[in-house]
């Protein structure tokens, strides 16, 4: 695949982790975008990745860098605390953003966000990945054109005790820095809440993506040999039911798969490691034909096809794939309820959820 003629110039704000083992390479494999800027206050940091990633401009300052004309959008790769502040000092600037899931960590952040975001017009996608597998997206289109009503959701998201030892056969070595900005505290000390923000996020996404919207969670949590368990009842707006399990660590392998029942047949799939750039397995069955249908292939990269969904929305107008501002707000409602639903032990309706994760 070649490059386009025209490609969006994106800057990438912040060298840690998920920037070198993905945003990095996203963009330069991107067929509609290009690695223009990093940014991080690491100056050692930053350094290292030009070497590496020949950006045509570095910055260890992030004012300078959204004060680039020529950067057109950011990428927010950060912690997850200073998401929201970061992604409103680049829609001040002008900038589209592509933000890091959880889009933020309080419902009233978020809220605040997304008004800024519908008030200046420019684009926001929230990291959510897994919409851009090609797997997943056939049984989201199939389901809306083809399925009728729904029933019934459910889908499971199992870490695994054995996952490090699976990506640190397919990543590269990250690089650190004393130098870069740390939230205060340890985020990952908070087991409960670091888990929910990390791994929840993309349940409760994959939830919403393929069975609507969510009117109410009931969520229970069980903790025992270091492994945490949350199971979580969910009613969706459209009157169907669901169930979501998450659990950190299993012992044993990596699972995520989903299943879905509803009025002309249904459909269900296995999710891999996005380190395998492999495309979930699915199959749906349609009542109208007889027919199983089961795509082949098409493995991605998918945050390569993320950033190219997030560059077509910005220089063609084309309809955004990706989850948009009121969808990372939506989550991380989701997630709150969840964390209060446990705290409280009752059902939780998401609109009346205020606050932050405990």
């Amino acid at each position: 695949m070649k490059k386009e003629d025209r490609l969006l110039r994106v800057g990438v704000l912040g060298c840690g982790p998920i920037a070198q083992f993905a945003h990095f390479e996203a963009c330069r494999r991107a067929r509609n975008a290009e690695l223009y800027a990093i940014c991080d206050r690491a100056a050692d940091l930053v350094e290292r990745m030009a070497v590496l990633h020949s950006p045509k401009a570095t910055y260890t300052d992030y004012a300078a860098m959204l004060a680039d004309p020529q950067v057109e959008a950011v990428v927010i790769a950060t912690a997850d605390a200073f998401h929201v502040p970061l992604t409103k000092q680049a829609i001040a600037a002008g900038k589209h953003v592509l933000v890091e899931k959880p889009m933020g960590v309080t419902v009233e952040e978020c809220a605040e966000l997304a008004a800024l975001v519908k008030a200046g017009g420019l684009t926001l996608q929230v990291g959510y990945m897994k919409r851009f597998d090609p797997g997943l997206e056939f049984v989201h289109d199939f389901a809306q054109k083809g399925l009728g009503q729904r029933l019934a959701f459910k889908s499971c998201y199992h870490d695994s005790v054995y996952r490090y030892t699976m990506t640190d056969n397919l990543q590269v070595i990250p690089m650190a820095s004393p130098q870069a900005l740390r939230p205060e505290g340890n985020p990952k000390a908070d087991k409960r809440r670091y888990f929910m923000l990390t791994h929840g996020s993309h349940l409760v996404d994959t939830a919403r993506y393929l069975g609507g919207e969510i009117e109410r969670v009931n969520a229970r949590l069980v903790e025992r040999f270091g492994a945490y368990c949350w199971y979580i009842a969910v009613d969706f707006a459209d009157g169907s039911l669901g169930h979501l399990d998450l659990i950190v660590a299993v012992r044993g392998d990596w699972r995520e798969d989903f299943q879905l029942e509803a009025e002309h047949g249904n459909a269900a799939g296995k999710i891999y490691l996005p380190w395998f750039h492999k495309t979930s397995e699915v199959e749906v069955f349609s009542t109208k034909d007889g027919l199983y249908r089961r795509p082949l292939g098409e493995d991605a990269h998918t945050y390569k096809r993320q950033m190219e969904g997030f560059a077509d929305t910005i220089l063609t107008d084309a309809p955004q794939r990706g989850a948009n501002v009121d969808d990372g707000a939506e989550g991380v409602r989701i997630l709150v309820a969840i964390s209060q639903s446990v705290e409280r032990g009752e059902p939780v309706r998401l609109a009346d959820v205020t606050g932050g994760l405990a």
